[in-house]
């Protein structure tokens, strides 16, 4: 289990994460929610080490993160970040080969390579897999960098807004493999998401952030309601069932003034 323990992060004068607590549990895909400048993916940053918090604690499995010699912990928590830009023309097999450094060294092996495989299968990259990255759509390359996050084969895969670029048809498909990855290999995904119909329709729990602070966070039913997501956005936002889902009318909602 990943355990946030009163994580505070300041730039400058501003403080962007404000004494956060929260559980991720296993084997489940939470969503960090929350209008722009919340703190998502500053907090997301410091679950993966990407940054370092001011104050608090990240357990995995009971022990500090930063207790974590730095290849054990690339085996356990894999981190797709919000830009992923190379200097270097790589093919698409190669972005993803480097999902399996942590093992491989570079020096990749049988098994390795069959992590590559089966994470292009999953993005449905086979086909591309010779392409250079910068012959491809911005949707094409999201899914290699996804890809390249599924090779490493970690518990716990932590994405910042990885519906970027996407159109509606590629990120359903995305969503829909990050649920296969929880419900069939019994991953734990954590995902910084700004579309609440995404979170809605495929979390299992919602972490709702605002002004740096934890304002909710519980199964994902709680927090998809009007009153709750008042309280987040300042909007009133109807709700529509729909095939046992609820989708959130925001385009026309009336907005209140703080």
């Amino acid at each position: 289990m990943i355990e946030i323990k009163g994580l505070t992060k300041r730039f400058g004068k501003k403080t962007v994460v404000d004494n956060v607590t929260v559980k991720i549990k296993p084997r489940t895909i939470t969503s960090f929610i929350g209008p722009n400048g919340a703190g998502k993916s500053t907090l997301l940053s410091m679950v993966s080490r990407l940054l370092d918090a001011d104050t608090g604690d990240v357990l995995l499995d009971r022990t500090s993160v930063k207790k974590w010699k730095s290849d054990r912990f690339a085996k356990r928590v894999s981190i797709l970040k919000q830009s992923n830009y190379l200097n270097v023309r790589l093919t698409v097999r190669e972005l993803v080969s480097f999902g399996r450094y942590p093992y491989s060294k570079g020096r990749l092996n049988a098994e390795d390579e069959r992590f590559v495989n089966q994470a292009l299968e999953y993005m449905n990259l086979t086909d591309m897999q010779d392409q250079f990255l910068d012959e491809l759509s911005g949707g094409q390359r999201q899914r290699a960098f996804i890809a390249m996050v599924i090779a490493q084969d970690t518990d716990y895969i932590l994405l910042d807004e990885p519906l970027n670029n996407l159109d509606m048809k590629h990120s359903v498909q995305i969503m829909k493999i990050l649920r296969k990855l929880v419900d069939e290999l019994g991953k734990t995904v954590v995902i910084v998401l700004h579309d609440i119909n995404f979170a809605s329709v495929y979390s299992d729990r919602i972490v709702a952030l605002k002004n740096g602070k934890l304002v909710k966070d519980g199964p994902t039913h709680e927090i998809i309601n009007s009153k709750a997501l008042r309280e987040i956005y300042d909007m009133d936002i109807p709700i529509h069932e729909q095939n046992g889902c609820r989708i959130c009318v925001y385009f026309n909602s009336h907005t209140h003034a703080n």
